[in-house]
């Protein structure tokens, strides 16, 4: 059982590291123009934004309104261009007297 656990380990390492490699071997000479680079340059925003999203809306047994003012302040703070700390500490300390306060 040990042996297959650790072809399994391994075989995983290598699906995982392929794709971080791959592209770095393919697209060494390649110059990718400007148009795709602006739009590649957004893509992990957008995947961030999608990933975040739904865990607003089903956060605390089906109560939205606690992730609703989580999301609300942690826009406003990062709009305010605060440290990322500082956004995630007031979104938390504002969910958390939101929950205190039984709003």
């Amino acid at each position: 059982m040990e042996t297959n656990l650790l072809w399994m380990i391994a075989g995983m390492g290598v699906v995982t590291y392929l794709p971080r490699v791959l592209p770095l071997i393919a697209l060494d000479t390649a110059i990718i123009p400007q148009k795709w680079q602006s739009i590649l340059k957004n893509v992990p925003f957008a995947i961030l934004g999608a990933l975040i999203f739904p865990g607003i809306l089903h956060i605390n047994e089906g109560s939205m309104w606690y992730g609703i003012v989580g999301a609300g302040i942690a826009l406003l703070s990062s709009w305010l261009n605060w440290n990322i700390i500082l956004v995630v500490l007031s979104s938390v300390l504002a969910v958390s007297l939101f929950s205190f306060l039984g709003l």
